[in-house]
């Protein structure tokens, strides 16, 4: 998995509050081993041409032993786009103009600038502040390269990775980065932090240091091999300033960081401004370079809707687009017709994950795979793609979409292999039918499928009575919370409202403030949740946190429906230890569809491309990466923003 740099400017959109607080999105790591999956596939001739020249050959002297050596970056099952003596990433412009203010978009309130910790709020654009061992390059399915670190090194034996740190690092305070501070941030996180850390570098044993300029990690086993590469997404952070301060706070003190930005003024809960560091340590770095070239003010709004007409009015500079209604109709103003504000639709490359409707089966409404079954056969998605949506999303038919680790068809070839030693414990349907989605005819109540979910629910013990669905034993009435954090995600839930009201069940639709939603979602204090989980080109650690059983109860975590599936947890296990993308793609695909089978959420919907609106105040490189955006490279063109005389 990857950590998006916190450094850098991510979408300025932050469309869910439940997702980490880091301005970041999850993203992964490992790349194609393909003489591994050569060596499967010819098996057979490449074991009898060895043994023929075995009767022939002397016995070869033993091999030397491998040696470790520093590099200026790492892949872990693939090559390095970039050369050793690369200057800039494809998608920079090393003669970026630097200069400006640039405004964008946040929604509720803040109360503090520290997003390593699940206490409060953290403002937007935070993680600027800070910097990284390493620097992920964006137009790669998961390679990092120096930026904190101007070396690392992986063992052979794959038990240890050392960083070998820039010397001309620094704080914001002038201080330089030291290998104590990289020890310190990565034992004060892992036992203070986000409970994500925690399980995301468990396979660590111990940080030690390897020299004046140098610290090593030492690994638990030899066969998580994204391991390296994630540890170089840690942030540094000051050993002396938080020996001074508690790194367990929530407030609004500034902290000192290595990153490019430092805090110029905020107004609590309202605006933020990040100013660039004069003379930057990293500026000429080659994962830096033409990156970071203007100030950054964060403007917060109440909702998406006040956020929307904010920034038609020029309140803020850059906005993406994600919702349809706004796509299609929300953009005829004469900013946009006069070429003020201009508008791009990008295809995007990036995998999509999965949006969902998730039930917490926590609830014991909810532990019933028929009841989960029911509702999601109950939802006529046809009608709000064409009636709220104007056609202009997808279903989610994956929890992997828009990538190749999405799975398809019947389980074949290695994957049933993978999958028949727990027949006895999956539904019998995975292993015969292609899991399919239901298709309504775009009525918005579909008789065909309202009548196969009441059979389910029946089945359930879920009955008819008085026109109310209750439960035959107890008597219980079916009833639940759909809580959600947007006014905007209230439409398509009432579409679902009017699906299941027409199966006797009562949902009520409670829509709260940002704060609210995050801190009972941290505590798992809800029926039902509309959410989304992130994924990446490459799945790794941070699958635990979305589904095994030991995570499902950890405060903060991220397995929304409380997934405690047995099966579950040995893929995922199983898919940690992939030793090369062919079967790291098997381990995917088997657990998507368990997943799917499992029906913890009712799919929900997704983009394949980028839409976002800007006013016309930018030049930006002639390439993008996989986003189709790569906003961190932009800059201010002077000459254009005096023209929009807003």
């Amino acid at each position: 998995m990857r950590l998006r740099t916190l450094p850098q400017i991510c979408h300025p959109e932050e469309s869910r509050r439940d997702e980490l607080r880091i301005c970041s999105s999850l993203r992964k790591i490992l790349n194609p081993s393909h003489y591994v999956r050569d060596l499967r596939m010819t098996g057979g001739l490449l074991i009898t041409l060895s043994v023929l020249q075995s009767l022939h050959a002397e016995t070869p002297p033993p091999a030397p032993t491998p040696q470790p050596q520093s590099t200026h970056g790492i892949a872990i099952f693939g090559d390095l786009k970039y050369p050793e003596n690369f200057t800039h990433y494809d998608y920079a412009n090393p003669n970026a103009p630097k200069g400006g203010n640039v405004k964008l978009a946040s929604i509720g309130s803040f109360d503090s600038f520290n997003p390593f910790v699940i206490k409060g709020n953290a403002a937007a654009g935070a993680g600027l502040l800070h910097c990284s061992l390493l620097d992920i390059a964006q137009d790669e399915p998961f390679s990092l390269y120096g930026y904190l670190a101007e070396k690392v090194e992986v063992a052979p034996d794959h038990k240890s990775v050392t960083f070998t740190l820039n010397k001309n690092a620094k704080f914001s305070d002038g201080s330089p980065v030291t290998v104590d501070d990289v020890i310190f941030s990565f034992n004060t996180q892992v036992k203070k932090g986000i409970p994500l850390f925690a399980q995301y570098y468990k396979d660590v044993t111990k940080v030690e240091k390897a020299g004046p300029d140098q610290v090593r990690f030492l690994f638990s086993t030899d066969r998580n091999r994204e391991l390296p590469a994630i540890l170089g997404q840690l942030y540094v952070l000051s050993k002396a300033y938080y020996t001074k301060h508690n790194f367990e706070a929530a407030d609004l003190t500034p902290p000192v960081g290595c990153g490019p930005y430092k805090v110029k003024n905020f107004q609590a809960g309202q605006t933020v401004t990040y100013e660039r560091i004069p003379g930057w340590w990293g500026e000429n770095l080659p994962s830096q370079k033409g990156q970071h070239n203007f100030d950054v003010t964060y403007v917060y709004f109440r909702d998406q809707s006040v956020q929307f007409e904010g920034f038609k009015g020029g309140a803020y500079d850059f906005h993406h687009e994600n919702i349809a209604k706004n796509w299609a109709t929300g953009y005829k103003i004469p900013a946009v017709t006069e070429g003020k504000i201009i508008l791009k639709e990008d295809p995007n490359q990036l995998p999509q994950g999965i949006t969902m409707f998730a039930f917490n089966t926590r609830k014991p409404l909810f532990q019933d795979l028929k009841v989960r079954q029911a509702l999601t056969e109950a939802f006529d998605f046809e009608w709000i793609k064409k009636n709220l949506f104007f056609n202009s999303y997808v279903r989610a038919h994956s929890y992997f979409n828009n990538s190749d680790m999405a799975s398809s068809g019947l389980p074949q070839g290695e994957e049933l292999a993978l999958l028949e030693p727990f027949k006895a414990q999956l539904p019998a349907e995975l292993f015969t039918e292609e899991f399919k989605l239901p298709v309504s005819n775009g009525s918005g109540q579909d008789r065909r499928l309202i009548e196969k979910a009441n059979k389910l629910l029946v089945e359930a013990g879920w009955v008819i009575k008085d026109g109310q669905r209750i439960n035959q034993k107890t008597g219980e009435p079916f009833a639940f919370e759909l809580m959600l954090d947007d006014p905007n995600f209230e439409r398509p839930a009432l579409a679902l409202q009017r699906n299941l009201t027409s199966l006797g069940i009562k949902v009520t639709i409670r829509t709260v403030t940002p704060s609210q939603y995050v801190e009972r979602v941290q505590n798992y204090d809800y029926d039902m949740i509309f959410t989304g989980i992130l994924e990446t080109e490459t799945p790794g650690n941070e699958q635990r946190d979305y589904w095994v059983s030991t995570y499902a109860d950890v405060p903060g975590g991220r397995n929304y429906a409380g997934i405690k599936n047995p099966v579950v947890d040995k893929l995922v296990a199983l898919l940690l230890d992939s030793p090369d993308r062919f079967t790291l793609e098997t381990h995917v695909h088997a657990l998507d569809r368990v997943l799917l089978w499992g029906y913890y959420g009712i799919p929900g919907w997704y983009s394949k491309t980028s839409r976002f609106a800007y006013w016309n105040k930018f030049g930006h490189p002639a390439k993008a990466p996989k986003d189709g955006v790569g906003f961190s490279a932009w800059w201010v063109d002077p000459a254009l923003e005096a023209k929009l005389k807003r």
